[in-house]
């Protein structure tokens, strides 16, 4: 009964810290990384959100950022909804890639 017992686990412990290793400590440290930017948007700051929606922040309420996306135009996203802050690198590498997508007449 005993090296039954012990087989099971010579052969599920590896496997077990392979997918701890491979899937579940990326996402943890993935989840830490998101609620850590999260906790640190502040008014002014310009983000993009899961819908690829970019706007400034201009306002917060418990779970909800109001993002200011043209003149005179605002919305309010959830906070969680908040996949990004767009900083001058990614906004000018999104309109290289936007002005290389178009086709040329």
């Amino acid at each position: 009964m005993g090296g039954a017992l012990s087989q099971f686990l010579l052969l599920f412990a590896p496997l077990f810290a392979i997918w701890y290793f491979l899937v579940i400590r990326p996402q943890q440290q993935q989840r830490r990384k998101i609620q850590d930017m999260h906790s640190s948007l502040k008014t002014g700051d310009r983000v993009v959100t899961t819908g690829g929606i970019y706007g400034t922040i201009v306002s917060f309420r418990d779970g909800v950022v109001q993002l200011q996306v043209a003149s005179q135009v605002k919305i309010d996203v959830a906070r969680s909804a908040v996949t990004g802050i767009v900083t001058e690198e990614t906004s000018r590498d999104a309109k290289q890639e936007s002005g290389a997508a178009k086709p040329k007449r």
